[in-house]
């Protein structure tokens, strides 16, 4: 069976390179002060002029580890580079193995987890590893905890979907932490519960592969639905909780499911585990009540939903989640439609009418009207359907 390996990269590659003996003592100063900041800060020409320093210093120690990579034995660029002693320990030491499997290297978004990210990926496609995918997710640092946290939990959903879909789908999923820093490890070792079938680091002091199998999940469904409805926003984004609509549904959410700054909610990492455990199920059942939105009191929404054939689970998810990604733009407005407009959802306004629409997929809409503070949910269903109901002349 051929496999996915997800790799979390440090920046050990770099750092080992420091001669503690030759090299000024003021490099590991200002690799440690600038070691949360991304490309583009460091690189700006308006910014501090330490910056500058902290480039070039990077740019040297690239070429130093380029160089070790270059010309050096297995052992020595297993010593170089934690990533690729868990890679080169999870084939045998025989890279070529390696060439038919999916590698996907998850970097933090700063200038040093770039470069040495960068510099693995190199190697590997000069080793004959062509399927090779690097991924640098915006704001991934360990400046903010809320941040850092935050920025996890959206990096689920992606790993789900290149785990389940696509070319990847049906491989055997291995987790490689040997590399990458000790929170983002962390993170991934609890996330590789519910998606790796294979979790692996190495024996400290040591090029012993250590193996942890899956282990067996179960979420209590019941649990969790009872706070479908703010799960299900929040996994489209942040929800304002000075909206008086949404304190009564968040009441009691518990703490280590949400990220709380000032005035707004997130989900967690764990948040987002357990919802992506749970909610095709819970969104292709009844329509669930979001704040803001209603079905019952214009068109014909309700009938339109349940028309919808109950072995087409796929379409009820799809419509259930583009509906709460409505609800909670609308969270952070208090109801103002205006956000819809420009909020990624194809939000539009039928000619001549009061009646507006959204997308849900390339053949699917959903019509509304705003009435107050509340979007009424009038018709489900194709362009021409839509139409009809609606009695608007194309």
């Amino acid at each position: 069976m051929s496999r996915l390996v997800i790799s979390t990269v440090g920046t050990s590659l770099l750092t080992n390179e420091i001669n503690e003996r030759k090299d000024p003592k003021e490099w590991v100063k200002l690799l440690n002060k600038t070691a949360n900041l991304s490309s583009a800060i460091i690189t700006d020409d308006s910014n501090d002029s330490e910056y500058s320093e902290a480039y070039k210093i990077i740019q040297k120690l690239k070429d130093r580890a380029k160089a070790k990579l270059d010309d050096s034995n297995i052992l020595e660029i297993r010593e170089a580079s934690a990533e690729l002693n868990g890679i080169y320990a999870l084939y045998d030491e025989k890279l070529e193995n390696a060439k038919p499997d999916t590698h996907i290297l998850i970097a933090t978004d700063t200038l040093q987890g770039e470069v040495a990210a960068q510099l693995i990926e190199s190697f590997l496609r000069n080793q004959g590893l062509n399927n090779i995918i690097l991924w640098i997710e915006p704001e991934l640092s360990l400046a903010s905890s809320n941040i850092f946290t935050e920025t996890i939990a959206k990096l689920i959903p992606k790993i789900e979907k290149t785990i389940q879909k696509g070319e990847s789908k049906g491989k055997k999923v291995i987790f490689n932490l040997v590399g990458g820093f000790k929170a983002l490890q962390g993170y991934f070792n609890t996330i590789g519960m519910f998606y790796a079938d294979e979790v692996i680091y190495i024996f400290e002091g040591s090029n012993e592969l250590v193996k942890i199998p899956k282990l067996p999940i179960t979420i209590n469904i019941k649990e969790v639905e009872i706070y479908k409805v703010p799960l299900a926003m929040m996994e489209q984004g942040e929800i304002s909780t000075s909206d008086t609509e949404v304190e009564k549904i968040v009441k009691d959410i518990p703490e280590e499911w949400i990220v709380t700054d000032r005035e707004e909610m997130i989900l967690s990492t764990w948040g987002q585990l357990i919802w992506n455990q749970c909610k095709n199920e819970l969104l292709s059942q009844d329509l669930l009540d979001f704040p803001r939105i209603d079905y019952k009191k214009q068109g014909n929404f309700l009938v339109d939903y349940q028309n919808i054939d109950k072995d087409d689970k796929m379409k009820k998810i799809k419509l259930q989640e583009t509906i709460a990604q409505v609800a909670q733009k609308l969270t952070l407005s208090k109801g103002n439609t205006q956000i819809l407009f420009s909020g990624g959802l194809d939000f539009n306004r039928y000619n001549n009418t009061s009646i507006d629409h959204f997308r849900i997929n390339d053949s699917l809409r959903v019509s509304c009207q705003a009435i107050g503070n509340t979007l009424h949910l009038r018709y489900y269903g194709t362009h021409d359907h839509i139409y009809k109901k609606e009695g608007i002349k194309r």
